[in-house]
């Protein structure tokens, strides 16, 4: 499996990115996928999860209400929508497949 995330950069609080995760060498729209973000210092973090057919989702809780994870199955691409982002939404954000391969990850600056 190849996961290749975009997206990323550096806004401001309160400012919106989109995250993009690009797949291949896998049936993408049989599997369920994951968004984790790891910030230094810090352990790694689910932050949301999605079905194979994008009909059920988790969020966690500091993101709830903020993130909406999704997938276009004939694109086979995963993104997440970040909204009214905060400072400690900063980190380095992974898309996981469901056997725990992961890409090499897009850096989320949030800072004014």
């Amino acid at each position: 499996a190849q996961l290749v995330e975009s997206g990323g950069g550096l806004v401001q609080p309160g400012g919106s990115l989109r995250l993009s995760c690009a797949a291949s060498g896998f049936t993408f729209s049989t599997y369920g996928m994951n968004w984790y973000r790891q910030a230094p210092g810090k352990e790694r973090e689910l932050v949301a999860s999605i079905t194979s057919t994008g009909g059920a989702t988790y969020y966690a809780n500091s993101v709830k209400g903020r993130f909406t994870i999704s997938r276009d199955n004939a694109k086979s691409t995963l993104y997440l929508q970040m909204n009214s982002l905060r400072p400690e939404d900063t980190a380095v954000y992974y898309c996981y497949d469901s056997f725990g391969s992961r890409g090499q990850g897009t850096q989320v600056t949030v800072s004014s």
